[in-house]
């Protein structure tokens, strides 16, 4: 029997063309917020609204992260997550923004992978990160160990045992040699094996330039976190475009970014969306996480003089408004760091108007609409 094929993707399983008159495809990462007085099984139902109405409205792909320890955010188990997702959507691209890959064992990351790809395939992106997507203690629960710069420090080790395990091709003699990630193409060389050999495409997502960097002299596609790190965006995205080396994954550089953008009917609402949202992320950087605050909560607090030059800061980079404006915002985003792609996170306390930003932002750049027979309501 012939050896599977273990190139590792199909150039348009990462490029993607834009739809309606945006410049650039437009993706969702959902954080799968928890707003105060609302449960995660709420937000899981929005997840499976939003992923729904994502495919209908013609956006690329649909990500959810990794985060621990978080009240706010339920998006502690990505691969529970899509599986969950996969089961409510037909078409559009489902993936992780990303998975911690120090948090695991590499072959835990390439089961989970390798059965999400056998439930929906062709359908399947993995993004992996290098930091804990938590705090310093709760990392250390995670793997069982207090040495957390250890894990980040041999980031390029394990995903390339991670890789290995992906494409099942350990050289012989290794000490993994006789062990296999099933599902995987293991299956497709056994005995009477129809499994196909295919696996997701790996993604590296990173704040800084080292992922960048390793991106880029690796030949994998590049997703920068924008959204939390924008002082970083054009130097990181320099930087893999310099360092990119062609690969069978790709022959030139492909980038996405993170992008808070909150699209709403009445400005004012998103201004005070955004300001919940931002004192949401006070809280967790001074060490007291908690659900997404309302509003009206978010209105009646003191922030501190140090607090509030944080929050001038941060929702500079959260683009904003009515769709209009927020269509404005991204377009001059996209031609000031070249992304090839945007990947658009709404952080509201109400799911509803999650909802309705991507509706906003769908119709502002006329993106397809699709009639979707028997939608009722989602279960979580």
């Amino acid at each position: 029997m012939a050896a599977p094929d273990h190139t590792t993707s199909e150039p348009d399983e990462i490029r993607a063309e834009a739809k309606g008159t945006a410049q650039v495809p437009l993706s969702v990462l959902d954080l799968v917020t928890v707003g105060a007085g609302r449960t995660a099984t709420d937000a899981l139902r929005t997840s499976v609204k939003l992923s729904r109405l994502a495919e209908d409205r013609g956006f690329h792909r649909y990500w959810v992260a990794e985060h621990h320890s978080m009240p706010g955010v339920a998006s502690t188990s990505p691969a529970v997550i899509l599986a969950h997702l996969a089961a409510h959507t037909t078409r559009i691209r489902l993936g992780s923004g990303g998975v911690m890959l120090p948090n695991h064992a590499p072959l835990v990351i390439a089961e989970q992978f390798g059965t999400l790809e056998a439930m929906a395939p062709g359908r399947i992106d993995l993004g992996l990160g290098r930091a804990p997507g938590t705090d310093g203690a709760t990392a250390a629960a995670l793997r069982r160990t207090d040495r957390l710069n250890e894990g980040a420090d041999d980031f390029p080790e394990q995903l390339a045992e991670l890789t290995r395990f992906l494409d099942d091709d350990f050289p012989p003699g290794h000490p993994y040699a006789r062990i296999h990630a099933v599902p995987g193409p293991v299956q497709a060389t056994s005995p009477g094996g129809v499994q196909s050999s295919h696996r997701p495409p790996i993604w590296l997502l990173g704040s800084s330039g080292f992922s960048a960097r390793l991106a880029g002299t690796l030949g994998l596609p590049f997703a920068f976190a924008h959204h939390f790190s924008a002082q970083n965006t054009i130097p990181a995205l320099d930087l893999y475009r310099e360092s990119f080396r062609p690969s069978a994954v790709l022959d030139s550089p492909y980038a996405l970014i993170g992008v808070s953008a909150l699209a709403t009917d009445d400005e004012k609402e998103a201004r005070r969306q955004i300001m919940a949202a931002a004192l949401n992320t006070v809280r967790l950087r001074t060490g007291r996480p908690g659900l997404v605050p309302t509003p009206e909560e978010a209105e009646a607090y003191e922030f501190s003089p140090m607090e509030r030059e944080f929050v001038d800061s941060w929702n500079a980079n959260v683009i904003h408004g009515t769709a209009d404006e927020v269509r404005s915002g991204l377009d001059d985003l996209q031609k000031r760091t070249g992304a090839d792609e945007l990947m658009l996170t709404a952080v509201a306390h109400n799911g509803d108007l999650r909802l309705r930003s991507y509706e906003l932002i769908a119709d502002a750049y006329g993106l397809p609409t699709a009639d979707r027979p028997g939608s009722g309501e989602p279960q979580a």
